[in-house]
């Protein structure tokens, strides 16, 4: 069975994956989870947050990241003040902790056997129905998602093929946009590989369990299932680090 995959390009100043986003403090993940690559798709399609079953489909798409740029872990501390009391009697001020990546940079590749599930995605976020966040409202994207098939545009991701997940991992170009950086890397002797995590089989002994998939996001009944991963790493070659994105190899 032939499977086919979708390249994105997550990049902004500011990125939140939450894991246990609850009360006071507001985490995030080191890289984008299932949950909230589903929540960026969903914006793109328009669907709602109560059409259950559509996000279902979405969360059954096969993911794996590459992360291109380690973002920096930031945290910001907020007051707010008069915010009324559970029991009624009176107001206080409430703290939190939000935490968020600075200047991180992903490959986001999604796998799937049905490649015009794929396009209709690759169209959506072309063309987003809702705008498009990395996490949080105020954290847009910095750059297209995917491309458009325009030569000069900003370095993306390439989009669809007719690779597996992990090849595309393996030889998507860098991500990098600064051209300085790109120099220094070309003459590193020893490069410092990228990581990855991709959805495995739950049967693989490197398998690590990650509950994020949604399966509701309706405010008022959210619930996630669990997905095993893996960790691994690709290495940085020459062939990756591009002074331009080369053309997608399959048709859009």
């Amino acid at each position: 069975m032939s499977v086919y995959s979708l390249a994105l390009c997550l990049d902004a100043p500011m990125q939140s994956w939450g894991t246990r986003s609850r009360g006071s403090i507001r985490d995030t993940a080191r890289e984008p989870t299932k949950s909230g690559v589903v929540g960026l798709l969903a914006a793109a399609l328009g669907i709602p947050r109560d059409r259950t079953s559509s996000l279902v489909k979405l969360s059954q798409l096969r993911m794996g990241i590459r992360v291109d740029r380690e973002g920096i872990l930031e945290r910001d501390y907020q007051v707010t003040q008069n915010v009324p009391t559970t029991t009624g009697g009176g107001h206080r001020t409430a703290l939190s902790h939000r935490y968020y990546l600075a200047d991180a940079l992903f490959l986001v590749v999604l796998e799937s056997e049905d490649a015009d599930r794929l396009a209709k995605i690759q169209h959506a976020l072309r063309a987003p129905v809702w705008p498009l966040f990395l996490g949080r409202r105020a954290f847009p994207p910095a750059r297209p998602l995917v491309a458009s098939g325009h030569y000069d545009e900003a370095r993306t991701g390439l989009g669809l093929t007719d690779q597996p997940l992990e090849a595309v991992l393996a030889t998507h170009p860098w991500l990098e946009d600064r051209p300085e950086v790109c120099t220094a890397e070309r003459r590193r002797a020893d490069r410092d590989p990228l990581r990855t995590v991709i959805d495995c089989d739950p049967a693989d002994p490197a398998a690590e369990l990650r509950m994020d998939v949604p399966l509701s996001f309706k405010s008022d009944d959210r619930r996630y299932a669990a997905r095993t991963v893996r960790f691994g790493s690709v290495p940085l070659t020459d062939e990756l680090i591009t002074t331009k994105d080369t053309p997608c190899t399959s048709a859009s």
